[in-house]
């Protein structure tokens, strides 16, 4: 939408300028789909000693990330941010999930729903329930409202056909963690994979009606019930050994899914104090008012400072030769 392409734009001038005051040169230039040519004629005749991607779909399509750093590794050219692999891994959310499972790293049970054959499937009212109901393909809360947590066969099929009708694309339901929702951000430093300050959502605001979810509306609508009962606030009363747990699961997801120099993880926390990871962002929103300035900023940690180290981590990448595909 306009919003969201708006949204990026004024990333992309606060992260330009958030390089300048780090020292270093750099240039805003935006990329559309339909001038790809140019784009490539440009990279060829003058390549940047590194480009700063902060793309986030292209001609009005966020399948289409994956094209930019796709060029950019054919042209040779060092970027920030993951390979073409692990954006389109972290696109198709069963697939995330699936790698999750492989490496035993814990994330929910889920179910794809694609079809009606999928809807009709009699093992779906033998689950234990509540689940959760998220878009295969989408970021940002698209799609998600209250009426995603369902607690039996009847709101799952009818909440999930709305999706799919509205949305045109699978649904993955997974087993709803009731608990405790955490923030980690992962960075890439000169001594290995960190983790910067843990933040949670704080439901206290939220009305004991609603389900305690981050929906569409917690992010964008600042006039909405769930905006004001989703605050990300730094984690407190967290003891040594959950800590250790977050930090662990988080590290080794940002790993097996090929991540680079920053992303996020978002994990639930249940009742036994296990984490959970629901969601990988790869690409993280990089605004001075977003989760990943916020923790830095506690972690010490200036905005330019925070730039200007996602820059310095891929040219390591890059002069170390670990700038696979990936």
């Amino acid at each position: 939408s306009g919003a969201d392409v708006s949204a990026v734009q004024e990333a992309a001038r606060a992260v330009c300028a958030a390089i300048g005051e780090y020292g270093l040169d750099s240039e805003l230039v935006g990329v559309h789909g339909h001038d790809v040519d140019q784009i490539i004629g440009r990279l060829r005749e003058d390549p940047p000693d590194l480009v700063f991607n902060l793309c986030e779909s292209m001609s009005g399509d966020v399948r289409n990330e994956v094209v930019l750093p796709a060029l950019l590794d054919m042209l040779g050219v060092p970027y920030t941010g993951p390979g073409p692999l692990a954006i389109l891994m972290c696109l198709h959310k069963d697939r995330t999930k699936d790698l999750l499972h492989q490496r035993h790293i814990a994330t929910p049970d889920h179910r794809v729903l694609a079809t009606a054959a999928d809807l009709e499937d009699p093992g779906l009212e033998d689950l234990s329930y509540p689940f959760f109901l998220k878009l295969a393909h989408e970021d940002a809360s698209i799609g998600i409202e209250a009426a995603n947590v369902v607690n039996d066969v009847a709101a799952l099929r009818a909440r999930a056909t709305a999706l799919i009708e509205r949305y045109r694309q699978p649904v993955i339901a997974e087993a709803y963690i009731d608990g405790r929702e955490v923030n980690v951000t992962v960075m890439d430093s000169e001594d290995g994979l960190m983790t910067l300050p843990l933040h949670e959502i704080s439901f206290a605001d939220m009305p004991e009606d609603r389900p305690r979810i981050v929906s569409y509306a917690a992010k964008w609508d600042e006039n909405h019930v769930d905006y004001e009962g989703t605050k990300p606030v730094p984690m407190k009363g967290v003891s040594p050994e959950l800590e250790n747990a977050i930090v662990t699961t988080s590290v080794a997801a940002f790993e097996a899914l090929g991540l680079r120099d920053f992303g996020r993880v978002d994990l639930r926390i249940d009742a036994d104090g296990k984490p959970w990871v629901i969601d990988i962002n790869p690409n993280c929103d990089l605004s001075p008012d977003a989760g990943v300035a916020r923790a830095a900023l506690v972690a010490g940690m200036s905005y330019p400072e925070l730039c200007g180290r996602v820059c310095k981590s891929a040219w390591r990448r890059h002069a170390s030769g670990t700038s696979s595909s990936r």
